[in-house]
């Protein structure tokens, strides 16, 4: 099975890729379409600007091969905080559209909850999320999974049924968005210690069983 790191340059790929390693899959980190579309997997991490990396993978020219796995293909796909949230149709961030595989926008989480309490913005640091059991990404996890966030936008979907996790800062948002085999997380798990590499083994373990049934038809 061939993963790769999507380069956007707004990324820690390095430590997408070692925790990869811990998981047992070898991975290459590239932003060339050529070897992008020869991908089983892909993995989209990042942090920062919304639009930038929007921008980096326009003048890559991967938009095109991108949208090829994720609505033709049905590759597995796994977006990583800002990677996350180019899954979308777009962000209060910036002007550049998203790829829209999961409609919703990204909000700027509200300074005060609805209660009035003020509310850190940046959301940085540790949480546990409202896991949805028997979701595939959370399994043997335990009852209280913990990831690390940061960033200073969430995501409204379109739809709940898009939701798989959540957290509550002030407002209860989504830590994790799925539609298909495209998977979305708000937090780190390249940070995320013992949970994190449980998500990325349970990732593996769905794009495994996604290759056997492929296999199968």
């Amino acid at each position: 099975m061939k993963y790769v790191i999507v380069n956007s340059g707004v990324g820690n790929v390095r430590s997408v890729a070692n925790m990869l390693k811990r998981a047992k899959v070898a991975a290459t980190i590239s932003d060339n379409p050529a070897v992008i579309a020869g991908a089983d997997a892909i993995l989209l991490p990042g942090v920062g600007s919304y639009d930038s990396a929007m921008r980096k993978f326009k003048s890559a020219g991967i938009v095109d091969v991108l949208n090829e796995h994720a609505l033709s293909k049905n590759t597995p796909i796994l977006g990583i905080c800002l990677g996350m949230q180019l899954l979308t149709n777009g962000s209060e961030e910036g002007d550049e559209p998203g790829f829209g595989w999961i409609p919703g926008q990204l909000k700027r989480i509200p300074k005060k909850s609805s209660e009035g309490v003020l509310v850190r913005v940046p959301h940085m640091g540790w949480n546990i999320i409202d896991k949805f059991q028997g979701h595939v990404l959370y399994e043997n996890m335990g009852s209280e999974p913990r990831f690390y966030f940061d960033h200073s936008y969430c995501f409204v979907p379109e739809d709940d049924r898009f939701y798989c996790g959540s957290v509550d800062h002030g407002i209860k948002f989504a830590a994790g968005i799925r539609n298909g085999n495209i998977f979305g997380v708000q937090f780190h798990p390249e940070k995320s210690h013992r949970f994190g590499l449980a998500l990325f083994e349970n990732f593996v373990r769905f794009v495994n069983e996604q290759s056997i049934l492929a296999k199968g038809t």
